[in-house]
């Protein structure tokens, strides 16, 4: 003998809402969208010395020093203004070298700008050391 069980009129099966899942999908996109950054990245050329290579170098120093506290030229501290001027004074043409250094602490973004600076100044080859 066997029961049978009378459970009444089989009902459709509902399928999932999708709304949801889009709204999270769109959520996101423009939280991605917001977080991104708009802006030009600007480059800097940047050339790679020669391993084994050695360059000999008369003149006077161009050594430019990028501080938390500022920069000095030759270990003197100056604003912008004076040490690009003084540092006009130490090259004779646009292909001296400078040395261009960040001690610790230094913000890379005064690095860039110092970088930026001796390349409006008319200079075109800067040294980066550590």
């Amino acid at each position: 003998m066997t029961a049978r069980f009378d459970l009444g009129p089989r009902r459709r099966s509902r399928r999932p809402s999708l709304t949801p899942m889009i709204d999270v999908v769109f959520l996101l996109l423009v939280f991605f969208m917001l977080a991104a950054r708009f802006g030009i990245e600007a480059r800097l050329p940047v050339s790679v010395a020669v391993p084994g290579g050695s360059a000999q170098w008369s003149g006077p120093p161009r050594l430019v020093e990028v501080r938390p506290d500022g920069q000095r030229l030759n270990g003197v501290a100056m604003a912008m203004p004076d040490l690009l001027t003084a540092l006009g004074g130490l090259v004779q043409g646009p292909d001296d070298p400078v040395i261009l250094r960040a001690r610790d602490g230094a913000v890379l973004q005064d690095l860039v700008a110092m970088i930026e600076a001796l390349e409006a100044a008319g200079l075109r080859r800067v040294m980066v050391v550590e």
